[in-house]
């Protein structure tokens, strides 16, 4: 085993990575310290350096090898530089590299119909915008115009984004400034069976979650709200969701009160839940509005909204205009990436290795007590770790410990969670099963390790 490899075998792969002959890594954290805003964080305590990727593969300046189990926090859905996308890309930066929508160009179009091909019947009419905070911001204002109500509802531990808007809706504080924000926002509780604080079943919980939402209708709101957004399963809040009746019954009351529904599907989306393009199929409902981003693009800027005609008129009473949605190289990319996805069965792929991650992870808990739940569906899994299996007490110390030892093995993933203690494993959809055994291993020695 030479030093550029990890400390378990790695499944083999035939790219070979340029040598890197950047500034060295020393200079980069000084080039950051002194002209980036300290805002901007790392993850690990000795910075990891990534300058080359490839599927679900990434290298460091010294040639070390990687598995990405965190995709660019759920961003890199058909994996790294693939071929077909990068072809493309390239194609089209070659020919053309923007033009806004004042003008006609055919990609801008045709990923609208692409998208709308992939929708319940009726969600057909898109908006770009370069992000998923631009997405929700925008869904929430054209849900307040056409329906002349203000007040929203989201949910407890909920991301949505950092603007002003975006962050009154995320449910965290962790992403929250002491800045005027959101507007007439109201956070209901979570219904993740794990945390809640009521007592049953999983539907028994999501039904007395559901009449939280009700009730806040009925005591913090005037009677009528303009939408309930929420993630199918949160992303950054802990790869929590409820049972299967939670959403039927949560759009039932809030369509009473006049509101429309909206389904943050930017982590979700795109076939990563394995049974389902979007990640609300899995629950039997449809949303007024679907907002996306992230693997949409598969690292290039894209977000986007797709709604009714009805509801999509608000916007033509003024000028809505967004420079850079609907540029011609992001619609480029975004067409490449539903093309692959269905191309290279990525949606089943998201089903079958989801489900061997699941088992495996499962077969873990069993030996390691700090490991207090393992839920998702698909490409999408959260490993929630606690002190104690009666208490629940969040360890947050031994999430930090997997990281770092994780990361010591050649496996890259995140935590998450309002107590930072669930360890978030999402890999492009591109995974193999060998992928998955290491991912596996790794984790297990890492466990063991933290654990002696």
């Amino acid at each position: 085993m030479t030093a550029t490899e990890s400390m378990i075998a790695m499944p083999p792969c035939s790219h070979t990575p340029h040598r890197y002959a950047g500034p060295s890594k020393a200079e980069l954290i000084a080039m950051r310290q002194q002209y980036t805003n300290p805002a901007i964080f790392t993850i690990y305590k000795d910075p990891l350096l990534i300058v080359e990727g490839y599927m679900q593969y990434l290298w460091d300046e010294t040639g070390r090898r990687y598995l990405d189990c965190l995709a660019g926090i759920v961003t890199i859905g058909i994996g790294h530089a693939h071929p077909k996308y990068v072809k493309r890309v390239q194609e089209q930066v070659g020919t053309l590299n923007h033009a806004t929508t004042i003008y006609l160009h055919p990609n801008f179009p045709m990923l609208a119909r692409k998208l709308a091909s992939k929708m319940p019947k009726g969600l057909e009419v898109t908006y770009f915008t370069n992000c998923g905070t631009e997405a929700n911001e925008l869904a929430i204002a054209m849900a307040r115009l056409h329906t002349g109500n203000t007040d929203v509802i989201t949910l407890r531990h909920a991301y949505h984004g950092n603007s002003a808007t975006a962050m009154g809706l995320t449910g965290m504080n962790t992403w929250k400034f002491a800045l005027e924000h959101g507007g007439r926002v109201h956070h209901a509780l979570n219904p993740d069976p794990y945390r809640s604080p009521f007592t049953g079943t999983p539907e028994e919980v999501a039904h007395l979650a559901a009449n939280d939402v009700r009730d806040i209708i009925r005591t913090a709101t005037p009677g009528k709200v303009a939408a309930f957004l929420c993630e199918p399963i949160q992303g950054a809040g802990g790869v929590t969701f409820g049972a299967s009746n939670y959403l039927r019954e949560v759009y039932g009351h809030v369509r009473a009160a006049g509101g429309l529904c909206i389904a943050d599907e930017v982590q979700t989306g795109f076939g990563r839940t394995g049974d389902h393009y979007w990640g609300f199929e899995n629950w039997g409902v449809v949303p007024d509005f679907v907002t996306m981003a992230k693997s949409l693009g598969n690292g290039a800027p894209i977000g986007a909204v797709t709604t009714r005609m009805d509801i999509a008129k608000s916007l033509t009473g003024k000028t809505h205009f967004n420079t850079f949605g609907g540029n011609p190289v992001s619609m480029a990319a975004g067409l490449a990436v539903l093309d692959i996805i269905d191309e290279d069965g990525l949606q089943q792929n998201s089903k079958e290795r989801g489900a061997q991650f699941r088992a495996g992870l499962e077969k873990l808990q069993r030996s390691y007590p700090v490991i207090g739940d393992v839920r998702g569906m698909g490409l999408m899994i959260g490993i929630e770790l606690v002190t104690d299996h009666a208490t629940r007490e969040p360890a947050k110390g031994a999430a930090v410990d997997v990281l770092e030892a994780t990361r010591e093995m050649g496996l890259l993933i995140a935590k998450g969670g309002i107590d930072g203690n669930v360890m978030r494993i999402k890999p492009p959809m591109c995974i193999t099963a060998d992928d998955v055994d290491f991912a596996l291993d790794a984790l297990d020695r890492s466990f063991a390790a933290v654990k002696a």
